[in-house]
C-alpha cells in the first residue's frame, strides 16, 4: 500500500471513526459490536483503495460500509430469531420482502444530527461505572481512533494491558446494561464531572508525563483538546466544559516553551514567552469569557474548579514576564479552588504562588503544613518545590537533600535529570566560587 493512501485512510479514520460508532450503537445498543462493525469498513478500505483508489468523498465510503455491515447483521438476527422450524426460503423472502424498510430504517440513523450520538458515545465512554483506566482507554479507542498499541506506548503499559482494559470496559458496560444515552438532568452534572475528568487526565499525561524519557507528550494533548473542543459544541451551555477547554488551550499554548532542544524541562519561570502560542491564548481567553458568563447568566455558586484552574493560567499568559505575573491574583483564586475542590495538590500550588506574591519563608510555612499529608507521602512534587524554596532562602544543604528526595520518587527521566541538576547546583553554590 502507497504511503500516500495508507495516510489518508488514517486521517478519514481519526476524522470519522467517532461519528460512525455512535450511529452504530445507537441502532444496536452496543457498543463493542459498534466499533467492531466500524473497524470492518476500515479493513475494507485497506484492502480495496490501494485497487480502486482513494473514493471522492472517503468519509461517506466508510460510513457506507458501516451501515451495509449493520443492515446485514440485523437480517442475520433477525433469520436466527425465526422458529426453528421455519422454512429457511420462506424467511430469505421475508427478509427480502422487509429489505427496504430495513435499508430506510438504518439510512434514518445515519442521517441524523451526528451531535447527539457523539455526546451519547463521550458520556458512555466515559461512564463511572467504569474504572479511571478503562475510561480513558475506551475513550481514546472510540472517540479518538488510536489503536491499543498507541494508548499503550501513551501511557507507557504493555499492549496487553490496555487490550485487556478495553475488551473489560465493553463487558462492564453490557452487563450493566449502561443505556446509550445523554444522562437525565438528574445525573447530567455527575456524569459530565466524570467525561471532563477523563479529558483532563489525558490532557495532563501529555503535558506532564509521569513516567518514561519524554516530559512532555504533545498528541497526548492535542487529542484531548479535539475532544473538548467537540463536548463544547455539544454542551454549550455548561460552563465548566468551557472551562475545561480553556485550561487546556491556555495550557497547551507553552507547550513549545516547555522543553529545550534537547528534550529537556524548563520551568515556567525560566520559560521563553515568546514562543507561548498567542492563538492557543487568544482561544484559551475566550473561552474562559464564555465559562464566566454562562455562570454568572444562571447564577451558580462561582466559577468551578476547571474555570478556577482556567482563571489561573490566564494570569500567566496575561504576564509578559514572571515579574510582572498578578501573584496575589493567583493567591486568591488558589484560595477559591480550594474552597471549591479542596485537594493537597492544590494547597501545595498554592504555597507556590504565595511564595512568590509574598517571599519564599511564606511559600515554605504553607508548604511544610503538608508534610504530613499521607496523600502527598509519594508526591515528588513536594520535596521538589521545598527545594526550591529552601534554595531561595539560602538553605542549600536542605534543598540538595530535597532535591535529591524528589529525583529518586520521580518516574520521568527529563524530569529527574533536572531535580538531579538542581541537587548539583546546591552543592556548588554551597562550596562558593571555585579558583
Amino acid at each position: 500500500m502507497s504511503s500516500s493512501i495508507h495516510r489518508t485512510i488514517e486521517a478519514v479514520w481519526h476524522m470519522e471513526s467517532a461519528r460512525i460508532i455512535g450511529a452504530l450503537a445507537r441502532v444496536l445498543r452496543d457498543v463493542g459490536l459498534a466499533e467492531e462493525l466500524a473497524q470492518d469498513a476500515l479493513v475494507a478500505a485497506l484492502e480495496q483503495w490501494p485497487e480502486s483508489g482513494v473514493p471522492d468523498n472517503p468519509a461517506a465510503w466508510l460510513t457506507a460500509a458501516a451501515k451495509h455491515r449493520a443492515i446485514d447483521l440485523i437480517r442475520r438476527r433477525e433469520l436466527h430469531a425465526r422458529k426453528a422450524d421455519a422454512l429457511t426460503y420462506e424467511i430469505e423472502n421475508q427478509l427480502a420482502d422487509a429489505a427496504p424498510d430495513l435499508d430506510a430504517e438504518i439510512e434514518r440513523a445515519f442521517d441524523r444530527p451526528i451531535g447527539d450520538d457523539l455526546l451519547r458515545l463521550i458520556f458512555i465512554a466515559c461512564h463511572p461505572v467504569l474504572s479511571r483506566e478503562a475510561r480513558v482507554a475506551l475513550t481514546l479507542r472510540l472517540l479518538g481512533g488510536l489503536t491499543t498499541d498507541e494508548i499503550a506506548r501513551a501511557f507507557l503499559v504493555a499492549e496487553a494491558t490496555v487490550a485487556q482494559r478495553i475488551v473489560r470496559a465493553k463487558r462492564t458496560l453490557a452487563e450493566s446494561r449502561a443505556p446509550f444515552e445523554v444522562p437525565p438532568p438528574a445525573e447530567l452534572a455527575a456524569r459530565l464531572a466524570s467525561v471532563l475528568e477523563v479529558l483532563y487526565l489525558i490532557f495532563n499525561e501529555g503535558y506532564a508525563a509521569t513516567a518514561g524519557d519524554d516530559w512532555t507528550r504533545p498528541a497526548l494533548c492535542e487529542e484531548a483538546l479535539r475532544l473538548g473542543r467537540i463536548l463544547a459544541g455539544l454542551a454549550p451551555e455548561e460552563p465548566e466544559v468551557h472551562g475545561l477547554v480553556a485550561l487546556m488551550e491556555i495550557q497547551a499554548s507553552r507547550l513549545r516553551a516547555r522543553t529545550g532542544a534537547d528534550g529537556e524541562p524548563i520551568l515556567l519561570l525560566e520559560q521563553d514567552r515568546s514562543r507561548w502560542d498567542r492563538l492557543l491564548i487568544r482561544r484559551g481567553l475566550a473561552a474562559l469569557e464564555r465559562a464566566e458568563a454562562l455562570a454568572q447568566r444562571d447564577r451558580r455558586a462561582g466559577l468551578g474548579p476547571y474555570a478556577l484552574q482556567a482563571a489561573i493560567a490566564a494570569c500567566h499568559a496575561r504576564a509578559t514576564s514572571a515579574d510582572v505575573t498578578d501573584w496575589a491574583g493567583i493567591v486568591a483564586l488558589y484560595d477559591a479552588l480550594a474552597q471549591t475542590a479542596p485537594s493537597p495538590v492544590v494547597e501545595l500550588n498554592r504555597a507556590v504562588a504565595v511564595s512568590m506574591a509574598y517571599g519564599p519563608a511564606a511559600g515554605l510555612e504553607a508548604a511544610d503544613a503538608l508534610r504530613k499529608d499521607p496523600q502527598l507521602a509519594q508526591y515528588h512534587l513536594l520535596p521538589s518545590v521545598r527545594g526550591d524554596l529552601l534554595f531561595r532562602l539560602g538553605r542549600l544543604d536542605e534543598a540538595r537533600d530535597e532535591f535529591e528526595r524528589a529525583a529518586a520518587m520521580t518516574r520521568n527521566r527529563s524530569e529527574q535529570l533536572l531535580l538531579v541538576r538542581r541537587a548539583a547546583e546546591c552543592t556548588r553554590h554551597a562550596n562558593g566560587p571555585t579558583h
